[in-house]
């Protein structure tokens, strides 16, 4: 029985304790937060009888065995440290850094340690993603591609009202990229890899609110990746609704689907032989076809997270190298190492190009 302890009591980290307390595998000890009565009440609601106020005290309990970091972005990496110092696998929400140094450096004390780290980037292991994955190869030679995910943040009302809100901070290495892009961007890097190169156009957040901010941030934007005989466009929003799905598009099939952080429909349209005709004509094509997929669908996809979680720790306890631990059915811990780093790799770059800095980039903002 894996015992885990969660950082932070916002939602996002309800629901994981939701999957954590159905699991036969795993068992809630208790939650981290600065507010002693908040930690306690949060706990004891949820069925845990631990909670923390220190994270000293949690990455050294001998009763954890693994951590969740459901905190602000811009805390993730120096409390992933503390807890692979203290002996403890770790997964963490995304993204997993500020930026791609910080992930590097949290990837490298956990193979160092011997313990797990993973990002809980919940469609990489949703067996609905895969099976959007899988069908690409029904589409013929993939020309193009656009993902969209974008929901209007409750807390961008908090901006517009003048008041500073976690999730617009510079600070705490929040935004739309780092938010929402994070999807879209990890999604690319999962369906087709890494691209060759992007451009992108963000939507900043107007200068009156960056004594807000503390400094320039994103609020929406588009990226595009090229690969060889190969576009695809990325938008994502904190400030707007996206109601559009996303389509990848062959040269002898479109494949369309829906939710991007969780797959719930999807459908090939088979383009048949196309027929010239006049201008006036209607076109024609013989043999088109659609065909809808069947996606596995769960209430809570965080449970596919953990399990997978679960699965790279028990391998590593059975004597297998970190990186080359199967974490579920598809992928090694390597593997999801190594998107989560290419995803970062790129949000860096787009950052950089639209001048929006956190702390943690250093020296490296203008590099």
């Amino acid at each position: 029985m894996l015992r885990i302890a969660t950082v932070g009591t916002s939602m996002i980290t309800s629901d994981f304790i939701e999957v954590v307390n159905a699991s036969e595998r795993t068992a809630f000890v208790g939650t981290l937060s600065r507010d002693a009565e908040r930690a306690r009440t949060f706990t004891a609601e949820r069925g845990g009888t631990l909670p923390f106020t220190s994270l000293d005290e949690l990455a050294a309990s001998p009763e954890v065995d693994a951590v969740y970091l459901g905190s602000p972005n811009g805390l993730h990496a120096a409390q992933a440290l503390a807890c692979i110092a203290g002996g403890k696998h770790v997964l963490v929400e995304k993204p997993l850094g500020a930026n791609e140094r910080e992930a590097q450096a949290v990837f490298d004390a956990a193979e160092q340690a011997g313990v797990v780290v993973l990002e809980a980037m919940r469609p990489l292991h949703d067996p609905a993603f895969h099976a959007v994955r899988t069908a690409l190869s029904e589409l013929g030679r993939i020309r193009r591609a656009n993902l969209h995910f974008g929901k209007y943040s409750s807390r961008y009302d908090e901006i517009r009202a003048g008041r500073r809100t976690n999730i617009f901070d510079c600070e705490l290495a929040s935004g739309a990229l780092m938010d929402m892009g994070v999807y879209s961007v990890e999604a690319l890097i999962g369906l087709f890899g890494e691209p060759d190169a992007t451009i992108s156009c963000p939507v900043l957040l107007d200068e009156a609110t960056r004594p807000l901010t503390h400094g320039a941030l994103d609020g929406a934007g588009t990226i595009l990746a090229s690969y060889p005989g190969m576009l695809a466009a990325l938008h994502y929003s904190k400030i707007t609704n996206d109601n559009l799905p996303s389509q990848v598009e062959g040269e002898e099939a479109t494949l369309t689907f829906g939710g991007l952080s969780v797959p719930t429909w999807a459908r090939i349209e088979f383009r048949g032989q196309v027929g010239r005709g006049a201008a006036k004509a209607v076109r024609v094509a013989e043999g088109a076809a659609t065909r809808e997929l069947e996606l596995p669908y769960v209430e809570n996809t965080m449970a596919y997270e953990l399990d997978d979680f679960v699965a790279a720790i028990e391998a590593v306890q059975a004597g297998a190298a970190v990186t080359e631990a199967p974490a579920g059915p598809y992928g090694t811990v390597g593997y999801f190492r190594d998107v989560t780093l290419a995803s970062l790799r790129l949000m860096d770059r787009v950052r950089r190009e639209a001048g929006i800095v956190f702390p943690a980039d250093g020296e490296t903002a203008t590099a």
